[in-house]
């Protein structure tokens, strides 16, 4: 007690002059248009930056939630996609809800972890038996063609990626149409090749290449990349084809896994594909 009293005694003439100045002002701001308007207009800025900041707090800490809310939008969009879905009436002109069902369904996933400097290269992704999953479907991402999923955990499932030795995804140009199988040679994680195209076809530098859909892993027309360069192989009568893939895999976080109601039919109908068999007499 005695040390506040000290305390005012000690400045009893600036504690005055600061009560006389709040006086002033008051009775300034009060009695004044100009400086009452200068007030609220400065204590409304004020106010609006710290709304500004709550507000990107709040953000921030449901950041991951709105993502998630956005991936399942976006899964539902693609869902009404054309290429999402089969014909089922054959009329021209007039399309309708009952002439379509959906052949391909969207699920979000989060990447957990990946590579992208292997010879064959994985990622797990957050989904597994439990939300569905199965071994075989196709992965992709906002950007484009992803991989295909490989093993499957009742949480997790391991997805097999584009950059890997013995995994061909068949591919076209979406000019002219000319089809080939993805490939990658294990060298850039940005360049892949399309090999199987004839080099009697004209194919143009920076066309953009995109999914077949023939093996019914990918709907038709799911982005690719583009050509950035092209030479034909030596002795062969085919283009060498390098694409620059839309996808990086060094910052990919979220993906979408496929699923086509109809692959199983597929599957199981070129199964049936009878083997060709040389025979003595058919030489």
């Amino acid at each position: 007690m005695r040390n506040l009293i000290a305390f005012f005694k000690r400045f009893q003439i600036f504690l005055v002059f600061v009560l006389l100045q709040v006086v002033a002002l008051s009775a300034y701001v009060q009695y004044s248009d100009f400086a009452r308007l200068q007030f609220f207009s400065s204590a409304s800025k004020i106010n609006g930056g710290l709304f500004e900041v709550r507000n990107a707090v709040a953000k921030h800490f449901n950041l991951e939630k709105t993502n998630r809310k956005l991936e399942w939008e976006n899964a539902q969009l693609r869902a009404k996609l054309k290429e999402s879905n089969y014909k089922v009436g054959r009329d021209f002109i007039q399309i309708e809800d009952t002439n379509y069902h959906q052949q391909y369904k969207y699920i979000p996933a989060v990447v957990i972890n990946n590579t992208y400097d292997k010879r064959n290269n994985y990622m797990t992704i957050d989904i597994g038996k439990n939300h569905g999953i199965q071994k075989g479907w196709g992965v992709i991402s906002s950007k484009g063609v992803v991989g295909i999923v490989h093993l499957v955990g009742d949480s997790y499932a391991l997805v097999k990626t584009i950059l890997s030795k013995n995994i061909n995804v068949d591919v076209s140009m979406r000019d002219g149409g000319a089809f080939g199988l993805l490939k990658w040679d294990g060298v850039n994680p940005k360049i892949c090749q399309v090999t199987g195209i004839s080099n009697d076809i004209s194919i143009k530098k920076f066309t953009k290449v995109i999914t077949r859909g023939g093996s019914g892993i990918y709907p038709k027309g799911i982005p690719v990349g583009v050509i950035t360069k092209r030479k034909t192989i030596e002795g062969k009568p085919l283009w060498d084809l390098q694409v620059r893939i839309a996808e990086d895999f060094r910052t990919i976080q979220n993906v979408y896994v496929i699923k086509n109601v109809m692959l199983d039919e597929l599957r199981e109908l070129e199964e049936k594909i009878p083997v060709d068999k040389e025979e003595d007499g058919d030489l």
